[in-house]
């Protein structure tokens, strides 16, 4: 089963509770950060990091040499990473999504690929839990491609836990599409409630299974359980705003940890979740 922990917005508890469920629930799970603009699910977990490896993506290469200039390879991608300019060929990497479709029309077989740097992916462990996460190039944009490394690098035998990125873009919906349930975590604000709204919206485009987690229960308004209840989304659990979580998140540590009570409660989290999927 394969469970995506996602937020509308950005520092709502995500990354909190995806660590907690994956430590909770304990070995036969692997947890995949796929925030790999920033990723910091490790800094809770403190995993024994086994392997690293860097990460490429496709990119062509024309030789102008047999290229005619016809212009075909630049009808083609809609994304403009590659265009004729009269008698010269330029390609815009940065902006290539690795579809191959430019070599596929080019009637000169001009265009090869090579390979162009995303940035690293990391394999470690941390009683008995696998954990996987990517870390992006500086200056990279394309997110995507590297996610989708991340989430091919799992076993697909296990547990599977995915920390997504914030927000509903790209790179969320590479985290979340074909998993089985996404797990929303948001916080009771109006700000919380906004993007909430919108990241349901694209749960619902895919078809997903998904559930609530309200962080900071108690602080701000009703408005989400209101919402929660209008679209008929369980609230899965509560976490209170409350200074011990707080404290423990900023010498990060899990709250099953430092709080063990906490332990039986994401446990029962995850048992929740399954009743759903079922």
């Amino acid at each position: 089963m394969i469970i995506s922990i996602a937020s509308g917005k950005g520092g709502t508890g995500k990354t909190t509770v995806a660590t907690n469920l994956a430590a909770a629930i304990g070995s036969g799970v692997q947890l995949l950060d796929c925030d790999v603009e920033e990723p910091n699910a490790h800094l809770f977990l403190n995993p024994v990091f086994t392997d690293l490896s860097e990460i490429t993506t496709p990119v062509p290469k024309v030789d102008e040499n047999k290229c005619t200039y016809c212009g075909q390879c630049g009808e083609i991608c809609q994304f403009k990473a590659i265009a004729v300019v009269g008698k010269t060929v330029l390609t815009f990497p940065e902006l290539c999504h690795s579809c191959g479709g430019c070599r596929q029309v080019c009637p000169e077989k001009a265009i090869t690929e090579k390979e162009r740097p995303l940035g690293i992916l990391q394999r470690g462990y941390r009683n008995g839990l696998d954990f996987i996460h990517g870390k992006l190039r500086v200056g990279e944009a394309m997110s995507p491609p590297l996610i989708k490394k991340v989430r091919k690098a799992a076993q697909a035998d296990k547990l599977t836990i995915i920390d997504a990125p914030p927000g509903t873009s790209c790179p969320v919906i590479a985290s979340i599409k074909g998993a089985d349930f996404v797990l929303l975590v948001t916080e009771p604000t109006p700000f919380g409630l906004h993007d909430l709204e919108l990241a349901v919206g694209a749960v619902k485009i895919l078809n997903i299974h998904c559930g609530l987690v309200i962080n900071r229960a108690g602080l701000g308004d009703g408005r989400v359980h209101e919402y929660a209840h209008r679209e008929n989304l369980p609230v899965l659990m509560e976490i209170p705003f409350d200074r011990g979580i707080a404290e423990a998140y900023s010498r990060g540590e899990l709250i099953i940890e430092s709080m063990p009570e906490w332990k039986s409660r994401f446990r029962q989290l995850y048992q929740r979740i399954r009743e759903f999927t079922q």
